[in-house]
C-alpha cells in the first residue's frame, strides 16, 4: 500500500478528533477525542517509519503512548474532583477550579 492512504487516514481521523474537542462540553468526550489526535499522529508517524524503512518513528510513536496515558490520568482525576465538589462537568465552566 502506498504512504498517501496512511496519511490521508490519519488527516482524517485527527480532523474528527479536533473537530470533537472544538464543539464538544463534556470533559470525558473532550479526552477521547484528544485520544483520537494523538493517536492520528501515532498512524503518520509509523507510517513514515515504514516508508524511510527505520525504527525512529515507532520509538516516538511509544513516547507519545506514555504521554496519551499520562494525560488520561491527569484528566480524569480533575473530572473525578470536580464530580465530588459538584461543581458543574461542562468544559465552558471549569474557572471554578481555580485556587
Amino acid at each position: 500500500m502506498d504512504i498517501t492512504w496512511f496519511v490521508v487516514l490519519s488527516a482524517l481521523i485527527f480532523a474528527t478528533g479536533a473537530a470533537g474537542v472544538l464543539t464538544r462540553r463534556s470533559p470525558l468526550v473532550v479526552l477521547l477525542c484528544l485520544e483520537l489526535m494523538l493517536n492520528a499522529g501515532n498512524l503518520a508517524l509509523l507510517s513514515f517509519s515504514r516508508m524511510l524503512g527505520n525504527q525512529d518513528g515507532q520509538i516516538f510513536a511509544l513516547i507519545v503512548l506514555v504521554v496519551a496515558a499520562c494525560e488520561v490520568v491527569i484528566g480524569l482525576g480533575i473530572i473525578v474532583a470536580m464530580y465530588r465538589r459538584r461543581l458543574p462537568i461542562d468544559v465552558d465552566q471549569m474557572n471554578e477550579l481555580r485556587g
